[in-house]
């Protein structure tokens, strides 16, 4: 398993990519109003504008601005995803297709959802 990227929920698109961008000097990838990634080697920044739809849903809750959600990246996502079964871990979104990403999410024992997809496979 390997640390992909972290997902930073932000209130402002336009200026939290002016703080990262200008301020702290990383190189921006790819921007929309609603997601945005920068370059920093070998770990995706991502920044998630939107906030919370649902306030019940576990995945809803830490998407108020100012957190942030780890993403992993596994070679075989169904056979963690049933080591995690396995091992009584709650799974908030079982693992399924979203943009063409084979990912699961799953929460720690502090309630924190964490993210983790399917590494592709090397071309």
């Amino acid at each position: 398993m390997q640390l992909d990227y972290a997902i930073v929920f932000v209130s402002d698109m336009s200026h939290s990519i002016q703080f990262y961008r200008e301020i702290l000097g990383l190189t921006l990838k790819y921007e929309t109003s609603e997601w945005s990634e920068f370059i920093t080697g070998g770990i995706t920044l991502a920044l998630h504008g939107g906030g919370i739809s649902d306030p019940d849903s576990p995945i809803d809750r830490l998407k108020s601005a100012g957190q942030c959600r780890p993403g992993f990246s596994v070679s075989d996502l169904d056979e963690f995803h049933a080591r995690m079964v396995d091992n009584g871990i709650v799974c908030v979104q079982l693992p399924k297709n979203v943009f063409g990403v084979w990912i699961a999410q799953y929460t720690d024992p502090d309630g924190l959802v964490i993210s983790v997809s399917e590494r592709a496979a090397a071309a």
